[in-house]
């Protein structure tokens, strides 16, 4: 399982939430303490807002604590949003291209958890990717298409409604095809820049953990698949089910809803 955070409000060195807390993400890089995994070496990635609309990216295949880039550039880089990954690799090659958080036009995406069977599950993932959408995939990973799938169904126009859509369209497949016990478990933040989109969601009712912070010491908030203090009160834990949309000064909380002949037919199938 990989970890990620993703933090909103005023302007800080990257460092403020990737290096520089007790139980940072580059922490949690070498031990993860909720996680299958307590390494997670296969690449990195941070995905930051500046002063255009488009986010700026950087990503490599070296565990985050081996690049030597990684500690200037979060010294040195500054940003109101921006979103980071460290990654354990579950579906494809740990390559450039297979490193979170993808990106296309305003948005970034990053995702931690498995699409199960994704083999047997990938090809009519594929045949729901509108065309120009499905040129820009660069990867080999489940992420990648469950990303593309959000945009072709109109992530730009509504992310709630995108969401579901997706969702249902995934759920539906493995109720086709089958999981064979193996279940579908999202856990993702992404953003357009302005917000940050976080769920978490798996058949089995067990998504890898993410939680979301009060107001931090510099201002802002921040979601993380770890607490970066360690264990505190100012963290809760993101539900089930719920997709949380945050900007800066508010919190909304969207249900996600799925058919439910969709989950029951995965249910029969793992039992």
């Amino acid at each position: 399982m990989c970890r990620l955070a993703a933090y909103i409000g005023t302007e800080i060195p990257l460092e403020n939430i990737i290096a520089r807390p007790r139980h940072s993400l580059l922490v949690q890089s070498q031990d993860a303490q909720e996680a299958k995994l307590r390494v997670n070496g296969d690449g990195f990635g941070i995905a930051w807002y500046g002063h255009l609309p488009e986010p700026g990216l950087f990503k490599d295949v070296l565990p985050a604590w081996a690049d030597t880039n990684l500690p200037s550039i979060c010294r040195l880089v500054r940003s109101r949003l921006f979103l980071a990954h460290v990654r354990a690799a579950t579906t494809g090659a740990s390559s450039r291209e297979n490193c979170h958080p993808f990106t296309h036009g305003r948005w970034a995406f990053m995702h931690n958890g498995g699409i199960g069977n994704f083999g047997h599950l990938r090809r009519d993932m594929e045949a729901l990717i509108g065309d120009d959408y499905y040129a820009l995939r660069r990867g080999t990973t489940d992420s990648e298409l469950f990303f593309l799938m959000m945009l072709s169904n109109g992530l730009d126009a509504d992310a709630p409604d995108a969401l579901r859509k997706t969702l249902d369209q995934l759920l539906g497949i493995a109720a086709r095809r089958g999981t064979a016990g193996q279940p579908i478990r999202l856990t993702c933040a992404f953003s357009d820049g302005t917000r940050i989109f976080a769920f978490r969601f798996a058949d089995d009712r067990q998504a890898p953990t993410l939680y979301l912070s009060d107001c931090l010491d510099h201002g802002g908030r921040a979601f993380a698949s770890e607490p970066l203090e360690g264990p505190c009160a100012r963290w809760r834990a993101v539900e089930q089910d719920q997709l949380y949309e945050l900007a800066p000064g508010r919190l909304d909380v969207h249900a996600i809803a799925v058919a439910p002949s969709h989950t029951t037919s995965l249910r029969s199938l793992s039992a």
